[in-house]
């Protein structure tokens, strides 16, 4: 999971225009275009990963198709990427961090 950060907030947040237009070095609406890219990017790699995970469930359940039961891990795993914050506010934190640079 390299796209987590412990502050990123999970609910809405009003964040200042400005202070996103200092950081990208850009106007508002090219800073919301190149965090869209960004945002998808992350959303991409998060699908790829939960992907991944659940195929191992996959793989186990396929020698009993007959028999359909629920996997506490699964629905465990299953709940951990539902908490996780969305991929636009993963993006916008990472700009305010300084973790990505956007070139002017």
């Amino acid at each position: 999971m390299n796209h987590l950060i412990d502050n990123v907030p999970i609910n809405t947040e009003t964040i200042d225009r400005i202070k996103l237009e200092e950081k990208s070095g850009k106007n508002i609406y090219e800073s919301i275009c190149i965090l869209e890219k960004i945002s998808q990017v992350i959303s991409n790699d998060l699908k790829k990963d939960l992907d991944k995970k659940l195929e191992e469930f996959n793989v186990l359940t396929k020698n009993n198709l007959e028999e359909i039961f629920e996997n506490k891990e699964q629905i465990e795993l299953s709940k951990f990427y539902e908490k996780l914050p969305k991929s636009t506010s993963i993006s916008i934190q990472y700009l305010l961090n300084e973790k990505i640079k956007i070139r002017v």
